[in-house]
């Protein structure tokens, strides 16, 4: 089966889509960008192949005959179990990257303790490890470093106060090898691990396979389809650093432009909220950029912004949009400047300014930056559409949605669930259209 391949290396988060000879999605991948984008594009590019098996996997069951919701239930098992086989090597590979560490100078008079102490926190991690992954779980990420950092930290700071050994050289231990570990692609065969999580499907969840429809038989033969890498194409920030040639690169601009035409094919204006920049664009009938506008050097109002506000409240990026929805009267904000913004952060809470009242001052202040720069593009024409990571933001929807009204008025906007992946699936269909499909 020939696919094509779109990567989208932002500053923060690495994208990748694949797509079929008809132009339909077959999957889709998402990994932490890390200083490294080559690891980082090719952990994205194996999780949208990942993602396209489980769609492989849906045609075949439903084509067989399988019920809808039968098979959607067995999906979602065989999907988190597959999963939980996958962080478990991938905490077998820290684990033995941390014990690794030990042998260096550093840890050489403390390493027997050290050792017992390592051993007791990955037990630990990998006796809860299926609870993480069991149905209704609550993670707040899906990347490796973020779940097994959370609770690594958890689990060593009980581990060292019980042993005996020093909780700071427990994380520094862990803070060397999480970085080796997080630059080296998941190892091992995909469709071993594949097979290994049908195994405990059948084990835990017998009942969730139709003996009728020959389940497990569906699967092998689906696993026997090659996905064929026909094209690819890079783009985003970190293009420059892939040992690409020329033929494969495309901008951001364009990989936009096209992908928001491929979601909503009557879309004119596209908004593009990302990590380091924002950009205005303006698009013909057929996807192709007519004009755009970015933001200068500096990063406010863009994802990084959002990220300097987060650690200065000290809250994770996600909790910044509901938290602001919570207010009725936004505060004024006299600059969006990061270097600036903090001391006026500071400044509003000491006079006792409510936190959802500044935030939601903050993500108008934001938004109307970003209107200046599609006015700059050529404005609202038609049917408009908002991509990027902020667009996940539904206090930044919310204050798009009231500029937009008050200064275009009533404008069809697109706000996608998967709005993050379109400059990949833009790059995508570059690399369709390379070789003539």
């Amino acid at each position: 089966m020939r696919t094509f391949i779109g990567i989208d290396l932002g500053s923060t988060t690495t994208k990748a889509v694949l797509l079929d000879e008809n132009q339909d999605v077959v999957g889709r991948g998402i990994t932490n960008s890390r200083s490294n984008y080559g690891t980082a594009a090719r952990v994205a590019s194996e999780e949208a192949r990942i993602d396209g098996r489980f769609t492989l996997f849906r045609r075949a069951l439903s084509s067989g005959g399988a019920e809808g919701e039968r098979v959607q239930e067995f999906l979602g098992a065989l999907e988190r179990n597959f999963r939980l086989v996958q962080f478990l090597e991938q905490l077998n590979d820290l684990e033995e990257t941390c014990i690794g560490q030990l042998q260096t100078a550093r840890f050489a008079k403390v390493a027997e303790k050290m050792g017992e102490a390592l051993n007791e926190v990955f037990r630990r991690l990998k006796a809860e490890a299926p609870e993480l992954y069991a149905p209704g779980a609550n993670r707040k990420s899906d990347f490796f470093r973020d779940i097994a950092g959370s609770r690594f930290h958890v689990h060593a700071e009980a581990v060292a106060r019980e042993a005996n050994v020093p909780h700071d050289i427990l994380l520094n231990a862990y803070d060397k090898s999480i970085i080796e570990v997080e630059n080296r692609p998941p190892a091992g065969d995909m469709s071993d691990k594949f097979r290994r999580a049908m195994a405990r499907v059948l084990e835990i969840d017998p009942h969730l396979i139709d003996g009728s429809n020959n389940v497990p038989g569906t699967i092998e033969d689906t696993l026997g389809i090659e996905l064929e890498e026909t094209y690819l194409v890079g783009t985003g920030y970190g293009r420059v650093t892939l040992p690409f040639s020329k033929e494969h690169i495309r901008s951001e601009i364009l990989c936009h432009g096209l992908g928001a035409h491929m979601m909503y094919p009557k879309t004119r204006t596209v908004l593009d909220i990302g990590g380091q920049d924002t950009k205005g664009i303006q698009i013909d009938t057929a996807g192709i950029v007519e004009n755009f506008q970015m933001n200068d050097r500096c990063a406010a109002g863009c994802g990084r912004y959002l990220g300097y506000i987060a650690d200065e409240m000290n809250m994770g990026l996600h909790e910044l949009g509901p938290l602001a929805m919570k207010s009725n009267r936004p505060a004024r904000i006299n600059s969006t400047c990061t270097v600036f913004a903090g001391a006026e952060l500071r400044d509003r809470l000491s006079l006792g300014e409510k936190r959802e009242d500044i935030l939601a001052g903050l993500h108008r202040a934001i938004i109307l930056r970003a209107i200046s720069i599609i006015s700059r593009s050529g404005g609202v024409t038609d049917e408009f559409t908002f991509t990027g990571g902020v667009a996940k933001n539904d206090a930044a929807v919310r204050e798009l949605r009231k500029l937009i009204k008050e200064n275009y008025g009533e404008v069809t906007i697109n706000i996608n669930p998967d709005s993050i992946y379109t400059g990949a699936l833009g790059a995508a269909e570059f690399a369709r259209r390379a070789v003539g499909s």
